[in-house]
Protein backbone atom coordinates (compact mmCIF):
# COMPACT_ATOMS: atom_id res chain seq x y z
CA UNK A 1 0.00 0.00 0.00
CA UNK A 2 1.64 3.57 -0.68
CA UNK A 3 2.18 5.87 1.96
CA UNK A 4 0.79 9.32 0.95
CA UNK A 5 0.16 12.71 2.63
CA UNK A 6 -2.90 14.15 4.65
CA UNK A 7 -4.34 16.77 3.30
CA UNK A 8 -3.00 18.91 5.66
CA UNK A 9 0.50 17.61 4.93
CA UNK A 10 0.59 18.37 1.53
CA UNK A 11 -1.01 22.36 1.91
CA UNK A 12 1.87 22.60 4.84
CA UNK A 13 4.86 21.42 1.81
CA UNK A 14 3.13 23.53 -0.66
CA UNK A 15 3.85 26.51 1.76
CA UNK A 16 7.49 25.47 0.87
CA UNK A 17 9.09 28.39 3.58
CA UNK A 18 8.03 29.97 6.88
CA UNK A 19 9.90 32.02 8.83
CA UNK A 20 10.84 31.10 12.45
CA UNK A 21 10.83 33.72 15.17
CA UNK A 22 12.76 33.39 18.20
CA UNK A 23 11.61 36.44 20.23
CA UNK A 24 11.47 36.09 24.36
CA UNK A 25 14.04 36.68 26.85
CA UNK A 26 17.29 35.88 25.98
CA UNK A 27 16.78 38.52 23.38
CA UNK A 28 17.29 41.37 26.61
CA UNK A 29 19.90 38.61 28.74
CA UNK A 30 22.07 38.19 25.28
CA UNK A 31 22.04 34.60 25.84
CA UNK A 32 20.60 31.46 23.74
CA UNK A 33 19.46 29.43 26.87
CA UNK A 34 17.80 30.97 30.07
CA UNK A 35 18.32 29.47 33.11
CA UNK A 36 14.10 30.09 34.25
CA UNK A 37 15.67 32.67 36.91
CA UNK A 38 14.92 35.70 34.86
CA UNK A 39 13.35 38.94 36.35
CA UNK A 40 10.17 39.51 33.88
CA UNK A 41 11.15 43.35 34.47
CA UNK A 42 13.94 42.59 31.52
CA UNK A 43 11.03 42.30 28.75
CA UNK A 44 10.29 45.71 27.32
CA UNK A 45 11.16 46.08 23.73
CA UNK A 46 9.64 49.47 23.46
CA UNK A 47 9.35 49.96 19.76
CA UNK A 48 7.28 46.11 19.08
CA UNK A 49 5.79 46.48 15.90
CA UNK A 50 4.26 42.74 14.94
CA UNK A 51 2.70 44.17 11.73
CA UNK A 52 6.77 44.91 10.76
CA UNK A 53 7.74 41.51 11.39
CA UNK A 54 4.83 39.94 9.14
CA UNK A 55 5.61 42.46 6.68
CA UNK A 56 9.39 41.52 6.88
CA UNK A 57 7.93 37.64 6.23
CA UNK A 58 5.70 38.29 3.59
CA UNK A 59 7.84 40.69 1.29
CA UNK A 60 10.64 37.43 1.71
CA UNK A 61 8.26 34.75 0.13
CA UNK A 62 7.68 33.08 3.73
CA UNK A 63 4.22 31.92 3.79
CA UNK A 64 3.67 30.75 7.77
CA UNK A 65 5.70 31.89 10.99
CA UNK A 66 6.42 29.95 13.58
CA UNK A 67 6.80 32.05 17.20
CA UNK A 68 8.38 31.18 19.88
CA UNK A 69 5.65 31.07 22.57
CA UNK A 70 7.73 29.40 25.36
CA UNK A 71 11.30 28.81 25.15
CA UNK A 72 13.74 26.90 27.74
CA UNK A 73 13.63 29.29 30.11
CA UNK A 74 9.43 29.16 30.87
CA UNK A 75 9.24 32.87 29.95
CA UNK A 76 5.51 32.87 28.20
CA UNK A 77 4.82 35.84 25.39
CA UNK A 78 1.21 35.90 25.94
CA UNK A 79 -0.94 36.03 28.86
CA UNK A 80 -1.11 32.98 30.69
CA UNK A 81 -3.29 32.03 33.53
CA UNK A 82 -0.47 29.47 35.09
CA UNK A 83 2.20 30.92 35.76
CA UNK A 84 3.28 34.66 36.62
CA UNK A 85 6.34 34.14 34.71
CA UNK A 86 5.21 36.05 31.41
CA UNK A 87 4.74 39.18 30.18
CA UNK A 88 1.58 39.99 32.42
CA UNK A 89 4.45 40.90 34.97
CA UNK A 90 6.92 42.90 32.79
CA UNK A 91 6.78 46.64 32.08
CA UNK A 92 6.02 46.19 28.60
CA UNK A 93 2.41 47.65 27.45
CA UNK A 94 1.92 47.93 31.15
CA UNK A 95 1.69 44.17 31.59
CA UNK A 96 -1.33 44.39 29.38
CA UNK A 97 0.94 43.30 26.28
CA UNK A 98 0.54 39.68 24.27
CA UNK A 99 2.76 39.02 21.65
CA UNK A 100 1.57 35.79 20.33
CA UNK A 101 -2.05 38.19 19.69
CA UNK A 102 -0.51 40.29 18.27
CA UNK A 103 1.36 38.42 16.04
CA UNK A 104 -1.39 36.58 15.10
CA UNK A 105 -2.90 38.92 14.12
CA UNK A 106 -0.71 40.62 12.09
CA UNK A 107 -0.12 36.96 10.26
CA UNK A 108 -4.44 37.28 9.90
CA UNK A 109 -4.37 40.52 8.20
CA UNK A 110 -1.41 39.81 6.17
CA UNK A 111 -2.70 36.29 4.43
CA UNK A 112 0.39 34.31 6.12
CA UNK A 113 -0.26 31.45 8.56
CA UNK A 114 0.25 31.42 12.09
CA UNK A 115 2.29 28.58 13.95
CA UNK A 116 4.41 28.52 17.37
CA UNK A 117 6.58 26.46 19.36
CA UNK A 118 6.18 25.41 23.09
CA UNK A 119 9.32 24.47 24.79
CA UNK A 120 8.15 21.21 26.21
CA UNK A 121 11.39 22.03 28.61
CA UNK A 122 10.74 23.82 31.20
CA UNK A 123 13.13 25.42 33.34
CA UNK A 124 11.00 27.75 35.50
CA UNK A 125 8.23 25.74 36.11
CA UNK A 126 8.58 23.83 39.45
CA UNK A 127 6.24 21.16 38.77
CA UNK A 128 8.52 19.81 35.55
CA UNK A 129 9.58 16.33 36.31
CA UNK A 130 6.48 15.25 38.05
CA UNK A 131 2.66 14.42 36.89
CA UNK A 132 1.57 17.94 37.55
CA UNK A 133 3.90 19.63 34.51
CA UNK A 134 1.51 17.30 32.08
CA UNK A 135 -1.37 19.18 33.12
CA UNK A 136 0.55 22.17 33.41
CA UNK A 137 1.62 22.31 29.57
CA UNK A 138 -1.47 21.27 28.52
CA UNK A 139 -2.96 23.94 29.83
CA UNK A 140 -0.62 26.21 28.15
CA UNK A 141 -1.03 24.11 25.41
CA UNK A 142 -5.25 24.79 25.39
CA UNK A 143 -4.32 28.57 25.73
CA UNK A 144 -2.60 29.10 22.79
CA UNK A 145 -5.13 26.65 20.63
CA UNK A 146 -8.41 28.17 21.46
CA UNK A 147 -7.09 32.33 21.71
CA UNK A 148 -5.57 32.86 19.05
CA UNK A 149 -7.33 32.10 16.07
CA UNK A 150 -6.35 29.01 13.23
CA UNK A 151 -2.65 27.48 13.82
CA UNK A 152 -1.02 25.99 11.03
CA UNK A 153 1.97 24.54 12.84
CA UNK A 154 2.81 23.34 16.82
CA UNK A 155 6.58 23.10 17.35
CA UNK A 156 7.48 20.63 20.44
CA UNK A 157 11.44 21.05 20.72
CA UNK A 158 13.22 18.24 21.79
CA UNK A 159 15.99 20.16 23.72
CA UNK A 160 16.64 19.15 27.04
CA UNK A 161 20.31 20.38 28.68
CA UNK A 162 19.57 19.73 32.45
CA UNK A 163 20.88 17.41 34.71
CA UNK A 164 21.45 13.59 33.36
CA UNK A 165 18.50 11.31 34.28
CA UNK A 166 16.06 14.53 35.46
CA UNK A 167 14.23 15.21 32.48
CA UNK A 168 10.43 15.28 32.30
CA UNK A 169 8.56 12.14 30.70
CA UNK A 170 6.06 13.61 28.68
CA UNK A 171 2.92 12.69 28.11
CA UNK A 172 2.90 12.59 23.63
CA UNK A 173 -0.27 10.78 23.13
CA UNK A 174 -2.04 13.44 25.69
CA UNK A 175 -0.47 16.68 24.13
CA UNK A 176 -0.96 14.96 20.65
CA UNK A 177 -4.77 14.66 21.62
CA UNK A 178 -5.29 18.43 22.88
CA UNK A 179 -4.23 19.49 19.36
CA UNK A 180 -6.39 17.21 17.65
CA UNK A 181 -9.49 17.72 19.48
CA UNK A 182 -8.71 22.10 19.44
CA UNK A 183 -7.41 22.46 16.32
CA UNK A 184 -7.58 19.27 13.86
CA UNK A 185 -5.48 20.67 10.76
CA UNK A 186 -2.66 21.62 12.79
CA UNK A 187 0.29 19.89 12.43
CA UNK A 188 2.29 18.82 14.77
CA UNK A 189 5.99 18.86 14.36
CA UNK A 190 10.19 17.55 15.47
CA UNK A 191 8.32 15.87 18.39
CA UNK A 192 5.62 15.16 16.89
CA UNK A 193 3.92 12.87 14.17
CA UNK A 194 3.78 14.62 11.12
CA UNK A 195 6.74 16.52 10.71
CA UNK A 196 9.94 15.62 11.06
CA UNK A 197 13.03 17.36 12.02
CA UNK A 198 15.56 17.11 9.28
CA UNK A 199 18.61 16.39 11.91
CA UNK A 200 20.73 19.30 11.72
CA UNK A 201 20.46 23.38 12.42
CA UNK A 202 22.03 24.04 9.42
CA UNK A 203 19.07 24.45 6.55
CA UNK A 204 20.10 21.56 4.67
CA UNK A 205 18.37 18.37 3.78
CA UNK A 206 20.14 15.40 2.35
CA UNK A 207 20.99 14.84 -1.14
CA UNK A 208 18.23 11.22 -0.89
CA UNK A 209 15.77 12.45 1.53
CA UNK A 210 12.09 10.33 1.82
CA UNK A 211 9.02 12.09 3.07
CA UNK A 212 8.44 8.22 3.83
CA UNK A 213 9.59 7.08 6.98
CA UNK A 214 10.02 3.97 9.49
CA UNK A 215 7.24 5.21 12.27
CA UNK A 216 8.78 6.72 15.65
CA UNK A 217 7.79 6.53 19.33
CA UNK A 218 5.78 9.57 18.34
CA UNK A 219 3.97 7.68 16.29
CA UNK A 220 3.40 4.24 17.93
CA UNK A 221 2.14 6.28 20.99
CA UNK A 222 -0.91 6.80 18.86
CA UNK A 223 -0.82 3.12 17.63
CA UNK A 224 0.83 4.14 14.27
CA UNK A 225 2.87 1.64 12.78
CA UNK A 226 5.19 0.59 9.95
CA UNK A 227 5.85 3.38 7.62
CA UNK A 228 4.20 6.68 7.96
CA UNK A 229 4.19 10.01 5.71
CA UNK A 230 7.08 12.48 7.81
CA UNK A 231 8.13 14.72 5.47
CA UNK A 232 11.64 16.77 6.17
CA UNK A 233 11.56 20.69 7.97
CA UNK A 234 14.83 22.44 7.78
CA UNK A 235 15.69 24.78 9.99
CA UNK A 236 18.31 27.34 10.32
CA UNK A 237 18.79 31.06 11.52
CA UNK A 238 19.97 33.78 9.54
CA UNK A 239 22.61 34.54 12.41
CA UNK A 240 24.95 32.82 14.26
CA UNK A 241 22.74 32.76 17.11
CA UNK A 242 18.52 31.64 17.01
CA UNK A 243 18.51 35.06 19.10
CA UNK A 244 19.10 38.66 18.29
CA UNK A 245 22.60 39.86 19.79
CA UNK A 246 24.05 43.36 18.76
CA UNK A 247 27.37 41.45 17.67
CA UNK A 248 25.98 39.38 15.32
CA UNK A 249 24.31 42.38 13.12
CA UNK A 250 27.65 41.87 10.68
CA UNK A 251 27.24 38.39 10.89
CA UNK A 252 24.16 37.80 8.74
CA UNK A 253 24.61 34.96 6.18
CA UNK A 254 25.80 35.70 2.62
CA UNK A 255 23.52 36.10 -0.13
CA UNK A 256 24.95 33.42 -1.74
CA UNK A 257 24.63 30.79 1.44
CA UNK A 258 21.13 32.04 1.71
CA UNK A 259 20.43 30.50 -1.77
CA UNK A 260 22.44 27.58 -1.05
CA UNK A 261 20.19 26.50 1.93
CA UNK A 262 17.40 26.99 -0.49
CA UNK A 263 18.46 24.63 -3.06
CA UNK A 264 19.75 22.22 -0.22
CA UNK A 265 16.27 22.38 1.69
CA UNK A 266 13.40 23.70 -0.37
CA UNK A 267 15.03 22.02 -3.51
CA UNK A 268 15.62 18.89 -1.38
CA UNK A 269 12.16 17.42 -0.96
CA UNK A 270 12.01 19.71 2.30
CA UNK A 271 10.30 23.12 3.67
CA UNK A 272 12.93 25.42 5.24
CA UNK A 273 12.03 27.08 8.20
CA UNK A 274 14.61 30.13 8.64
CA UNK A 275 15.07 32.27 11.74
CA UNK A 276 14.83 35.59 11.85
CA UNK A 277 15.11 36.98 15.19
CA UNK A 278 13.47 40.34 15.98
CA UNK A 279 16.02 42.71 18.45
CA UNK A 280 15.35 44.36 21.91
CA UNK A 281 13.41 46.92 20.65
CA UNK A 282 10.94 44.64 19.32
CA UNK A 283 11.87 45.05 15.40
CA UNK A 284 13.46 43.13 12.74
CA UNK A 285 17.24 44.12 12.48
CA UNK A 286 17.67 46.31 9.27
CA UNK A 287 21.35 43.86 7.90
CA UNK A 288 18.37 41.30 8.16
CA UNK A 289 15.78 42.84 6.14
CA UNK A 290 17.88 43.99 3.34
CA UNK A 291 19.65 40.42 2.90
CA UNK A 292 16.40 39.37 2.72
CA UNK A 293 15.35 41.77 -0.10
CA UNK A 294 18.33 40.68 -1.97
CA UNK A 295 17.73 36.70 -1.65
CA UNK A 296 14.17 36.88 -2.56
CA UNK A 297 15.06 39.37 -5.60
CA UNK A 298 17.23 36.29 -6.99
CA UNK A 299 14.68 33.93 -6.31
CA UNK A 300 12.08 35.94 -8.23
CA UNK A 301 14.53 36.21 -11.34
CA UNK A 302 15.48 32.81 -11.15
CA UNK A 303 12.11 31.32 -11.52
CA UNK A 304 10.34 33.62 -13.24
CA UNK A 305 10.78 31.85 -16.41
CA UNK A 306 10.26 28.19 -16.49
CA UNK A 307 12.08 27.83 -20.51
CA UNK A 308 10.00 24.11 -20.53
CA UNK A 309 6.82 25.86 -19.75
CA UNK A 310 4.31 24.95 -22.44
CA UNK A 311 7.34 23.29 -25.26
CA UNK A 312 6.38 20.03 -26.81
CA UNK A 313 6.83 17.03 -25.15
CA UNK A 314 7.33 13.44 -25.85
CA UNK A 315 8.27 10.44 -23.52
CA UNK A 316 9.09 6.69 -23.71
CA UNK A 317 5.42 5.30 -22.98
CA UNK A 318 2.21 7.22 -21.67
CA UNK A 319 0.27 5.83 -19.42
CA UNK A 320 -3.36 6.14 -21.15
CA UNK A 321 -4.85 8.99 -18.43
CA UNK A 322 -1.83 10.88 -18.84
CA UNK A 323 0.19 12.55 -21.36
CA UNK A 324 3.87 13.88 -21.77
CA UNK A 325 2.84 17.61 -21.93
CA UNK A 326 1.34 17.38 -18.88
CA UNK A 327 4.58 17.41 -17.39
CA UNK A 328 4.88 21.07 -18.44
CA UNK A 329 1.75 22.77 -18.54
CA UNK A 330 2.39 24.31 -14.91
CA UNK A 331 -0.37 22.67 -12.85
CA UNK A 332 0.06 21.00 -10.30
CA UNK A 333 -3.16 18.63 -10.60
CA UNK A 334 -1.87 17.13 -13.53
CA UNK A 335 1.53 14.35 -14.54
CA UNK A 336 2.73 12.42 -17.08
CA UNK A 337 3.52 8.34 -15.93
CA UNK A 338 5.08 6.12 -18.34
CA UNK A 339 3.02 2.71 -19.32
CA UNK A 340 2.79 0.60 -16.28
CA UNK A 341 4.91 -2.38 -18.03
CA UNK A 342 7.95 0.27 -18.57
CA UNK A 343 11.23 -0.79 -18.20
CA UNK A 344 12.34 2.54 -18.71
CA UNK A 345 11.30 5.60 -18.49
CA UNK A 346 12.23 8.96 -20.00
CA UNK A 347 10.23 12.65 -21.20
CA UNK A 348 11.98 14.79 -23.86
CA UNK A 349 11.09 18.33 -23.80
CA UNK A 350 11.75 20.24 -27.17
CA UNK A 351 12.95 23.99 -26.52
CA UNK A 352 12.35 25.06 -29.80
CA UNK A 353 15.50 27.19 -30.00
CA UNK A 354 19.01 26.83 -28.43
CA UNK A 355 18.29 27.90 -24.58
CA UNK A 356 20.78 28.63 -21.90
CA UNK A 357 20.12 27.15 -18.00
CA UNK A 358 21.99 25.79 -15.50
CA UNK A 359 18.98 24.93 -12.95
CA UNK A 360 16.33 22.20 -13.62
CA UNK A 361 13.48 21.28 -11.32
CA UNK A 362 11.74 17.96 -10.87
CA UNK A 363 8.27 17.32 -8.84
CA UNK A 364 6.99 14.43 -8.25
CA UNK A 365 2.90 14.24 -7.95
CA UNK A 366 3.05 13.37 -4.11
CA UNK A 367 -0.31 13.42 -3.68
CA UNK A 368 0.07 9.96 -5.01
CA UNK A 369 2.89 9.44 -2.56
CA UNK A 370 6.79 9.43 -3.62
CA UNK A 371 7.95 6.95 -5.87
CA UNK A 372 11.34 7.99 -7.45
CA UNK A 373 14.80 6.63 -6.46
CA UNK A 374 17.21 7.48 -9.41
CA UNK A 375 17.02 9.73 -12.17
CA UNK A 376 19.46 11.90 -14.10
CA UNK A 377 18.82 15.37 -16.08
CA UNK A 378 20.47 15.50 -19.90
CA UNK A 379 21.05 18.42 -22.67
CA UNK A 380 21.09 18.26 -26.57
CA UNK A 381 22.99 20.68 -27.97
CA UNK A 382 22.50 19.77 -31.50
CA UNK A 383 25.20 17.24 -31.49
CA UNK A 384 25.27 14.99 -28.85
CA UNK A 385 23.07 14.54 -25.35
CA UNK A 386 25.13 14.97 -22.33
CA UNK A 387 24.21 14.70 -18.91
CA UNK A 388 24.04 17.89 -16.65
CA UNK A 389 22.48 16.66 -13.52
CA UNK A 390 22.35 12.92 -11.43
CA UNK A 391 20.21 12.47 -8.28
CA UNK A 392 18.62 9.98 -6.10
CA UNK A 393 14.83 10.67 -4.72
CA UNK A 394 12.45 13.62 -6.28
CA UNK A 395 9.68 13.98 -3.97
CA UNK A 396 7.55 17.34 -3.63
CA UNK A 397 10.50 19.65 -5.24
CA UNK A 398 14.17 18.68 -6.89
CA UNK A 399 16.14 21.66 -7.58
CA UNK A 400 19.55 21.00 -9.31
CA UNK A 401 22.68 23.29 -10.35
CA UNK A 402 24.71 22.96 -12.61
CA UNK A 403 27.71 24.29 -15.10
CA UNK A 404 25.73 26.66 -17.71
CA UNK A 405 24.69 24.90 -20.59
CA UNK A 406 22.76 25.72 -23.99
CA UNK A 407 20.99 23.54 -25.35
CA UNK A 408 17.84 22.80 -28.21
CA UNK A 409 16.32 19.44 -25.81
CA UNK A 410 16.45 18.28 -22.64
CA UNK A 411 15.48 14.34 -21.21
CA UNK A 412 14.68 13.72 -17.43
CA UNK A 413 15.69 9.82 -17.20
CA UNK A 414 14.08 7.73 -14.52
CA UNK A 415 16.16 5.02 -13.71
CA UNK A 416 15.09 3.50 -10.92
CA UNK A 417 11.20 3.46 -9.19
CA UNK A 418 9.51 2.06 -6.25
CA UNK A 419 6.36 2.07 -8.40
CA UNK A 420 5.41 3.99 -11.45
CA UNK A 421 7.24 7.57 -11.09
CA UNK A 422 3.98 10.32 -11.57
CA UNK A 423 6.22 13.12 -12.90
CA UNK A 424 3.92 16.67 -12.10
CA UNK A 425 6.62 19.00 -13.58
CA UNK A 426 9.75 19.36 -15.09
CA UNK A 427 11.29 22.90 -15.26
CA UNK A 428 14.25 24.78 -16.36
CA UNK A 429 16.12 28.16 -15.26
CA UNK A 430 18.73 30.14 -15.22
CA UNK A 431 20.51 31.53 -11.85
CA UNK A 432 22.62 34.62 -11.87
CA UNK A 433 23.56 35.78 -8.54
Amino acid sequence: MTVKPTKQQLEWQELEMGMFIHFGMNTFTNREWGDGNEDPRWFNPTNFDAHQWISVAKEAGFRYVVLTAKHHDGFCLWQTRYTEHSVKNSPWQGGKGDVVREVAKACEELGVKFGFYLSPWDRHERSYGTPDYDRYFKNQLTELLTDYGEVVEVWFDGAYGGPPGKEHKYDWRSYYEVVRKLQPNALIAICGPDIRWVGNEEGVAPETNWSVQDATTFHTCLGMTGKVWYPAECDVSIRPGWFWHAHEDEKVKSLEHLIDIYFKSVGRNSVLLLNVPPNNKGLISEPDIQRLREWRKVLDKTFAVNFALNKPAKASSVRPDTKPSNAVDGKKATYWAPSESAKEAWIEINLQQPTTFNVSMVQEHIAEGQRVERYRVEAFDGHDWKIVARGTTIGYKKLDGFETVTATKVRLVIESSLATPLIQALGLYRLEV
